[in-house]
């Protein structure tokens, strides 16, 4: 943590210097070469005999936080050196007031333990006395170091140079003993200072430690070329360039000399004049050359394509940092071919209330998706379209086919025809004249699906509700891209929350394609769209679930619901939520779109306790599936129970008796389950699906979407289920049913009958009715479950 905590503080240094006004050559060789240095450093290794002494400077001038970042650049440059007891010796002294020993070269023979200890140096402040550390190392030598052996002895000073007392002349007396001294500069350091200690050649020999890769490979350079040890890897060489030292210096300014008090105790005050001095920051530059080693790099053939960005992982690893459009090719080649056939036309805001700026914007998103997902190859059709007080159909749906020049060309000369934005209007125009052939009186010889994808950026200031459900009528499939203060009004025009896409802010729009592109294709593969179906879920809520997996089981639903249209005409959604009793979340006819499900999912509440799934499937048959309660006559039905299997011992019968009634039962089995059983409870293999983890959900989705939507395709019974209340009797009679009726009248038998029976059948009172029913029903379902029962232990 210690080390993460180092790294994003150095990080942070370098972005606060980055920012300094720099010039063209300093920027240049930044672009060019801190990638090439830093991945050097990370394989630099100097593996030789050598004694190294850190003196490290631990004055109130440095202060703690600057302490520990030079104690950072130590632990880097350790990871460079192959420290054992006869290879590369480290040790070090802490300097302030006093010099202190704080371990000699001869305590640690791994490197391991050297960083650890070097970590746990404890910052002592005090004066910053240079003079008397490097005189201590005169007199004392390397302690712990192999002085009488020819070893090389290598000084690094860690300091800000701004000592107290004289420095060069001990600096000299020092380097003239053989050891060799390189200067490492801290926070804004005193670079005169720091270039008149170190060893000569001064460039070779003075770094800046919060650059830790740049100061740990010059100095690794620097060992290399005075040839104390060879850590240059293969593949890599060393160079020059030129570079610039930074410092903070304070400048002091005089502003003018103005009145002010004079005087001393027991005389008079007296005026005079005075001077007014202002202290300021300034940063000083010092031009110099650097000396590091660089590693070819295998960006420096430009790989990527399409203006991907190029990143160095080593001396031949890289990876492509592609744009928005190129992210699944390593090279960022195109990558989101538009591969699904569909008509498809974009509808693009020119409103007087639109920005030009705003408007060419949307025309550059356009132009893009197109330039990246729209080949000459491509299966589909593309047209163009305009509005604002009026709409203008630009190119019919097939004019530019197999052409992407022109069709490019097309977008550029788009113009915004000003006016209100009337997007109700443009949305029924586009439904009439935007495609080769009317839907409404044309045959289409290809049937591909339909697709307006509506551009806009302000609030449409007519009626959208109707008109969206007019182009919906006639098979149009409406996809919203707008930003987030319009994602009400998109999903009143979709009819789908999955079909509207929003952005946070302009600059994120690009950044949408390839969601885009997926919500385009999708309509060609969600055979549910545009189908109707009463659509129950039962989700099992007990403590066998779980709060947590609960909730999974919400989402699950979420997701599976907006593959549906929902609204009165198309597909209704209830949810029922059970453990030993069953209570109805929402029916089927509380909400009439798709944002209104999800919102209402998540109001249902985990129940807890045991479970009964056999209860749940007679609430759904006698609660939920009724006409009194949202069911649709002629529209086919399906239930999807979610459950991890327990408590399904009583589900059999109900669930035939569903099935009886016309209804498709889907069964979703969790985890380890009684497979068998729930099998029974299904009916089939074809309507159950086996998920081994509430985690894994997701990926079935799709399964489930296809089952239901080979079910509510299938041509409906308008008998089943049955239409008529009070236990009248369906006839089909023709294209519709009818409805014979006892005691009771109307279409479905809903009212009961105001005419005297003349044969004595007059209907038992009501009360004494449904007791009847209720004794009558009880008895013939316990006599089902009793024979189901005799037949399993068969």
């Amino acid at each position: 943590m210690y080390r993460d905590m180092c790294t994003v503080l150095l990080f942070i240094l370098l972005l606060l210097q980055v920012t300094q006004p720099a010039s063209v050559q300093e920027i240049q060789t930044s672009h060019e070469t801190i990638a090439k240095i830093n991945s050097a450093a990370e394989m630099m290794q100097c593996s030789a005999v050598i004694d190294i002494l850190f003196l490290m400077d631990g004055s109130y001038s440095i202060g703690k936080g600057t302490f520990e970042r030079a104690k950072h650049y130590a632990v880097k440059l350790c990871e460079a050196l192959n420290i054992a007891s006869n290879k590369v010796r480290v040790g070090l002294i802490q300097f302030g007031s006093i010099p202190r020993l704080e371990f000699p070269l001869d305590s640690f023979s791994t490197k391991q333990e050297l960083k650890k200890h070097l970590k746990k140096v404890s910052y002592r402040g005090g004066s910053t006395q240079t003079g008397l550390a490097l005189k201590y190392v005169l007199k004392k030598g390397f302690p712990g170091g192999r002085n009488s052996s020819g070893v090389p002895r290598v000084a690094v000073l860690l300091s800000d140079g701004r000592s107290q007392g004289g420095v060069v002349q001990a600096a000299a007396q020092l380097k003239q003993t053989g050891v060799v001294l390189f200067a490492v500069g801290l926070r804004y350091p005193k670079w005169e200072e720091l270039h008149a200690l170190a060893s000569e050649p001064v460039e070779s020999h003075v770094f800046l430690a919060d650059h830790f890769h740049d100061a740990v490979n010059g100095l690794s350079t620097s060992l290399s070329m005075l040839s104390f040890c060879s850590a240059t890897p293969a593949g890599c060489r060393a160079e020059s360039f030129p570079c610039e030292r930074k410092t903070l210096e304070t400048v002091k300014e005089l502003q003018g000399n103005f009145m002010c008090w004079k005087g001393s105790k027991g005389y008079a005050p007296s005026t005079s004049l005075c001077p007014l001095y202002r202290y300021s920051k300034v940063y000083r530059r010092h031009k110099t050359v650097c000396h590091r080693t660089v590693c070819s790099d295998p960006c420096d053939s430009q790989p990527c394509l399409n203006g991907g960005t190029c990143v160095s992982q080593g001396l031949e690893l890289y990876h492509c940092v592609c744009p928005p459009g190129y992210g699944s090719d390593p090279h960022c080649a195109p990558a989101l071919s538009l591969d699904c056939s569909i008509d498809l036309l974009f509808l693009l805001e020119g409103s007087a209330t639109l920005t030009l700026e705003d408007f060419l914007r949307l025309k550059s998103f356009l132009k893009r998706f197109l330039q990246t997902v729209i080949g000459s190859d491509s299966p589909s059709k593309v047209g163009l379209a305009v509005f604002g007080g009026e709409t203008r159909v630009e190119a019919q749906v097939g004019r530019f086919k197999g052409n992407t020049r022109n069709l490019l060309k097309a977008v550029d000369a788009l113009q915004p025809p000003g006016g209100l934005p009337l997007a109700g209007q443009a949305l029924r125009h586009v439904t009439r004249h935007g495609f080769v052939s009317e839907p409404v009186f044309a045959d289409v010889s290809d049937d591909l699906p339909r697709v307006v994808v509506l551009l806009a950026a302000t609030p449409a200031a007519d009626d959208v509700v109707e008109a969206s459900k007019y182009a919906r009528d006639r098979e149009i499939f409406l996809i919203g891209v707008g930003p987030e203060r319009l994602k009400a009004e998109l999903n009143n025009i979709t009819g789908n929350p999955q079909r509207t896409l929003t952005y946070s802010s302009p600059d994120r729009l690009v950044g949408k394609i390839p969601e885009l592109k997926a919500k385009i294709c999708s309509v060609d593969t969600q055979g549910c769209l545009g189908h109707a179906a009463d659509l129950v879920f039962a989700l099992d809520a007990s403590v066998g679930v779980g709060r947590e997996n609960f909730a999974t089981l919400q989402d699950f639903v979420r997701s599976i619901s907006v593959q549906f249209d929902v609204n009165r005409d198309v597909a209704q959604v209830a949810l029922v939520a059970y453990n030993r009793r069953a209570t109805t979340v929402f029916g089927l006819d509380a909400h009439e779109s798709g944002s209104a499900i999800l919102k209402a999912v998540g109001e249902a509440s985990y129940m807890g306790g045991g479970v009964s799934t056999g209860a749940a499937l007679l609430h759904i048959y006698s609660k939920v599936l009724t006409v009194a309660n949202g069911a649709r006559p002629g529209v086919n039905k399906a239930v999807v129970v979610v459950t991890d299997g327990s408590g399904g011992d009583d589900a059999v019968v109900p669930a035939q008796k569903i099935r009886d009634s016309g209804v498709s039962v889907f069964l979703v089995g969790i985890g380890d389950m009684q497979r068998d059983k729930l099998l029974m409870i299904a009916g089939s293999e074809e309507y159950m699906i086996s998920v081994p983890s509430y985690e894994d959900l997701k990926y079935f989705e799709d399964v489930l979407v296809q089952m239901v939507c080979s079910e509510v395709r299938k041509p409906v019974n308008l008998c089943k289920p049955n239409p008529c209340m009070h236990d009248g009797i369906c006839t089909l009679s023709g294209a519709s049913f009818r409805c014979q009726c006892r005691g009771y009248e109307g279409p479905h038998c809903e009212r009961r009958s105001g005419k005297n029976s003349s044969r004595g059948d007059v209907p038992k009172p009501a009360g004494l009715r449904k007791k009847s029913r209720q004794r009558k029903s009880h008895q013939e379902l316990l006599r089902h479950y009793r024979l189901h029962c005799r037949r399993h232990a068969a």
